[in-house]
């Protein structure tokens, strides 16, 4: 569910009351671990964490008005979910955490490409999430984004 909110208190304060608490954990864990350089704003009518254009002034290669996403999270209609590009682009992460999981969680693990959505919102493994937060700098996300995700000039 796409939010209209212009804020991110906005977009907070439209949540269903029985999410509030574990999506305010998990923004926290986010805020906590994310590596410095990153920016909480609105993305995707979600809560995203980007590069700044202050920091990569190219921009996101769909919309180079829009800064380079890196994660979100939000609030769907039956999950919360976690939103995270390195995941998609790594495949030596997306295995650490597949491989780390059911250390954390005793629930399937339910994702998609970079995509990981929590249905029982009580069993949000936030210790795991933590850490996988802080396995990618801000400059190794830009490297990995102009490696593996921008298109090349002349192709």
């Amino acid at each position: 569910m796409i939010s209209t909110a212009k804020t991110v208190e906005a977009y907070i304060n439209e949540l269903p009351e029985e999410r509030k608490s574990s999506f305010m954990k998990l923004r926290e864990i986010i805020l906590n671990n994310i590596p410095k350089g990153f920016k909480e704003e609105l993305s995707y009518g979600n809560l995203g964490y980007v590069v700044p254009h202050s920091i990569y002034p190219n921009g996101y290669h769909c919309n180079p008005k829009l800064p380079l996403p890196f994660m979100g999270i939000a609030s769907q209609k039956n999950f919360i979910a976690l939103y995270h590009m390195g995941i998609y682009v790594k495949p030596e992460l997306l295995e650490w955490f597949k491989s780390e999981y059911p250390k954390y969680s005793n629930q399937k693990l339910d994702m998609g490409k970079g995509c990981i959505r929590f249905k029982k919102i009580d069993q949000i493994p936030f210790d795991l999430i933590a850490e996988l937060v802080k396995k990618i700098s801000l400059e190794e996300w830009i490297h990995s984004y102009e490696s593996n995700i921008k298109p090349k000039k002349g192709l």
